[in-house]
């Protein structure tokens, strides 16, 4: 019974300090304390980052959508689709999203598909509309 107890104390020490990691400033060249800085793009910070973004795209996908949101941080849009499919928006420029978020923004976004288990399916650019 003693070492049931011990066990159990070194699981959730082990699970305390694994959950008590910091995500990483940077994948690749993609500063990531400044992306997760510019909320909606309206700094203009992350259109600079989005040559470093496209970059690392690869290393997203097959990511758990749990890490992929500690990593850039809270998305700008999160919508729910189909199927249990997820919806991360993330904005790349300053748009009418940034003084009212109800509002459609033509601002130029990159949105990533979760799919139904969770994991980073899919990741499409989206610009301007010529």
């Amino acid at each position: 019974m003693k070492i049931i107890k011990n066990s159990f104390w070194v699981v959730a020490l082990f699970l305390s300090l694994i959950g008590c990691t910091s995500a990483p400033d940077r994948i690749g060249d993609l500063d990531l304390k400044k992306w997760r800085s510019d909320r909606g793009g309206c700094e203009g910070i992350r259109k600079n980052q989005l040559a470093d973004f496209k970059k690392i795209e690869s290393q997203l996908l097959n990511k758990h959508i749990d890490e992929v949101g500690q990593l850039l941080g809270r998305p700008d849009i999160h919508q729910l689709g189909g199927r249990d499919q997820k919806f991360y928006v993330y904005f790349f420029e300053k748009g009418t999203h940034c003084t009212d978020i109800t509002k459609k923004s033509e601002g130029q976004k990159v949105i990533l598909r979760f799919n139904a288990i969770g994991y980073l399916a899919e990741v499409t650019h989206q610009t301007k509309p010529l």
